[in-house]
């Protein structure tokens, strides 16, 4: 399909590590390339040149570190902080927009699009003169954002994936003016080397291609751009579910899970290991939950987690999760927050509901702001000490023994024996670990055995033991404190938020079942669980405010010094109605279930076809619409939009249920071959398929007086177990506005309601199969009854 010589150039330019490292398998659709390049992307993350080109920017704009004395950009006037880095360099960048688009069609010139930052590729070429000036007289260049613009992003990376066989980030791609792909690639240095074309020899071919063999490089970007857009927008033919495809899905993805596990650091797979929650979503079987639990704990121990500091670093380039790059994601803390509080409510074990706050108590801390909006990511960079101008990969993190000495004192053998520390540096533990020798000297926090065991080994009690590491962490978050800190890319983006929402709404119950006298030591503040639904409340509350429009029922994608220009995207609705439920659910007020109702209009549903497009479709500059299904880092906007059509439908009656089991059933169908063939690229997909396949819903409805200590505790008594097939209803016969709302869409839980005894301060109802048990009023007998069910539809299945 290459139209030129330059074509075939720009892609043998590709160093090793992003290029596929064995022949491509038969191809099974367009979209099966896009997953893979996912998984290319993460392995050569680990390498020295990319380990910097992670997720979260810097704020510190180019005109800080390399453009003094320059004018600044068109990109000065950007709220992005990756946009913003680059507005003092000397290649005259346009944000994604018609003022470039049109420049490019008057000046008759392709465009240079690079999307996701690169240090690297910033400092060797988007600051270099010689680059810039070849840029800024053959091309109009624009710069995206892809947190920002993830639509325009997916469809040049979508491209570059299914056309060359890999992909990754940063993306660089040559457009024509009507923005028809010409040639891409990812990283590329500044000059030639090894017998490769470097960046400047590229642009140089690209421009003479452009020059005399346009019409063929025209006509190759359109043609891709049809048969992406027919293979993307995948079509059911049938609008109903098969019957078996939830058992084939689920048991393809846990036996494909099961083969990669590494039984010795927990995990699938080798190293990068990456925090995936969704594969953590599958079966409660035995086995499986050995492996689960296994990762959860070795993944809590490693240095992938802030011992320090709480949360979880982006990934482990190890296979031991002990060196990791060093970002950390609101997308993974909300995720991963809720994986440990679903397995605290399974094992009972206190130590996972403890990570758990842990995540969510290091978000308070550092991830919030005054009106309660959730910011995206702390960077994996930072100065060692101030006044130093280059950054350096985890520098606000890393220890040498000598620090953590003067620092603890009496108790520093302790701890540097809990945590591998030598005065030699500990990334010793896998050749991947520090291959490049970064960290020599360094150390990175790791705990190789258990808590009780080194408590036993030193003769103190465990939690002796443990009021001493955590008094260590207090002492030592200190002094980290006064290091210079990653900057914090402070954007507000909607489907973070929503996933986050989730884990501090679910957190504030759950967590009340926790032993009495647990105990909990620094980072974790041990607050009343219900503090986290504060949180969630205001978070919800601040995107409703600044990133909503009742009148047209629109989001916005993202905030920063206001709402940016993107409209919300799948992922925003999904993630924040799975948020909203939550809340609605572990909260009991009415207003997030009614604003959850309002964002799940059709504004992205494929009526014929089925499953949900990306993008409203709204936006001619972005060429495709994409009906994404794969569940990596974020879980696709399809498997979350599936389960919260299935958890909609046991709320309503039966005209507005059926109505959302037929969309849901349309949507699993178009994905089938998918789920059958390659689960484990959809696991949140299969649990969607799951839910589903079960019959009747099991519906918790309480009613009484939401303000008395008897009806906060049935609530607490509702979550006390571990159910995903049970929606719970909280309504106080009081409330008008309530009322009015089940007389509207359930008249069934509305008479509910009126008939409980008005002299009871809570009654719960626990219906399933089109019957109800005899109502209960107290907690236990709560407790009692769903402990009953569980265990009755558990042998079910067993059966």
């Amino acid at each position: 399909m290459a139209a030129s010589a330059a074509f075939a150039l720009l892609f043998s330019n590709l160093p090793q590590r992003l290029r596929r490292r064995r022949p491509p398998p038969p191809m099974l659709s367009t979209l099966r390339l896009l997953r893979r390049h996912h998984r290319r992307r993460l392995a050569s993350a680990s390498s020295a040149a990319m380990s910097s080109s992670g997720g979260a920017s810097s704020s510190s704009s180019s005109g800080e570190r390399h453009g003094v004395g320059r004018s600044p950009n068109r990109l000065a006037a950007s709220h992005s902080p990756y946009l913003l880095q680059h507005a003092y360099n000397p290649v005259d960048w346009y944000p994604w927009g018609e003022e470039a688009f049109e420049n490019a069609r008057r000046k008759d010139v392709p465009i240079f699009l690079s999307s996701m930052k690169c240090h690297v590729m910033e400092v060797e070429s988007f600051e270099n003169d010689e680059i810039a000036k070849i840029l800024n007289d053959g091309f109009v260049s624009i710069k995206v954002d892809r947190e920002e613009r993830p639509d325009v992003d997916k469809v040049y990376m979508t491209y570059v994936s299914a056309l060359y066989g890999g992909g990754g980030w940063p993306l660089s791609v040559f457009l024509s003016p009507n923005l028809k792909p010409l040639m891409g690639g990812t990283y590329f240095p500044p000059d030639d080397k090894y017998g490769r074309p470097g960046f400047k020899t590229i642009l140089r071919k690209v421009k003479e291609a452009w020059e005399t063999k346009r019409d063929a490089l025209e006509k190759t970007g359109n043609v891709v751009i049809e048969q992406l857009r027919d293979a993307l927008s995948a079509k059911a033919s049938s609008q109903d579910m098969p019957n078996d495809l939830a058992v084939v899905s689920v048991d393809n993805c846990v036996e494909k899970l099961a083969g990669s596990y590494d039984p010795k650091f927990g995990g699938y797979g080798s190293a990068p290991k990456f925090p995936r929650p969704v594969e953590n979503c599958v079966s409660e079987s035995q086995n499986i939950m050995k492996m689960i639990t296994h990762t959860l704990q070795c993944m809590a121990r490693g240095g992938v987690h802030d011992h320090v500091g709480g949360g979880f670093h982006r990934y482990s380039v190890d296979e031991c999760w002990h060196v990791p790059h060093f970002e950390k994601m609101l997308y993974d803390q909300g995720q991963i927050a809720n994986v440990y509080l679903d397995t605290f409510l399974i094992t009972g074990d206190e130590y996972y509901s403890s990570v758990a706050r842990d995540i969510l108590d290091y978000l308070r801390r550092d991830m919030i702001g005054e009106e309660g909006e959730i910011y995206s990511a702390e960077d994996a960079d930072s100065a060692e000490y101030d006044g130093v101008p280059r950054k350096r990969e985890g520098a606000f993190y890393v220890w040498t023994s000598k620090e953590i000495e003067d620092t603890l004192g009496e108790n520093s053998e302790l701890f540097k024996n809990h945590y591998y520390v030598k005065s030699s540096g500990n990334c010793d533990l896998s050749r991947m670990s520090d291959p490049h020798d970064e960290f020599k000297g360094k150390n990175v926090l790791i705990e190789r055995k258990q808590a009780s065991l080194m408590a036993s080994k030193c003769g103190k009690s465990v939690d002796e033991y443990a009021q001493i590491l955590g008094d260590c962490w207090h002492k030592l978050f200190d002094v980290r404190s006064k290091r210079p800190r990653p900057h914090l890319d402070d954007k507000v983006i909607v489907s973070w938020n929503g996933l986050a929402i989730s884990a501090f709404a679910r957190a504030s119950q759950i967590l009340k079942s926790e032993p009495t006298g647990t105990r909990f030591c620094f980072p974790i503040t041990g607050c009343n669980p219900e503090e986290y639904l504060g949180v969630a409340e205001k978070a919800a509350h601040f995107i409703k405010e600044k990133l909503y429009d009742g009148s047209s029922n629109r989001l916005n994608h993202s905030y920063r010094n206001g709402p940016a220009k993107a409209p919300g995207f799948l992922d925003d609705y999904a993630f924040l109605i799975n948020g909203l439920l939550d809340l609605y659910e572990y909260g009991g007020k009415i207003e997030w279930l009614m604003w959850a109702t309002h964002l799940q209009d059709e504004l992205f549903l494929d009526k014929q076809g089925g499953g949900y497009f990306n993008t409203p479709g709204e936006d001619p500059s972005v060429l495709l619409r994409i009906k994404e299904d794969y569940d990596g880092a974020e879980p696709s906007g399809n498997s979350v939009a599936a389960i919260n059509l299935i958890r909609l439908s046991s709320i309503f009656d039966a005209a507005k249920s059926d109505g959302y089991k037929r969309n849901v059933e349309h949507l699993l169908a178009v994905f089938q071959t998918r789920l059958r063939e390659l689960g484990i690229a959809l696991p949140l997909m299969c649990c969607a398929a799951d839910m589903l396949s079960v019959p009747s819903r099991k519906q918790v409805v309480l009613v009484g007086n939401k303000e008395s200590t008897e009806f906060h505790d049935m609530v607490a008594a509702a979550f006390s177990t571990y159910d995903p097939n049970r929606t719970v209803i909280q309504i106080d016969p009081r409330n008008t506005e309530e009322m009015g709302f089940w007389e509207s869409n359930n008249a069934n839980i509305a008479q509910m309601a009126r008939s409980s005894p008005p002299e009871k301060p809570a009654v719960a109802h626990v219906c399933q199969d089109f019957k109800c048990s005899p109502p209960v009023t107290s907690a236990d007998a709560l407790r009692e009854l769903l402990n009953k069910t569980v265990a009755a539809a558990t042998s079910s299945v067993a059966a």
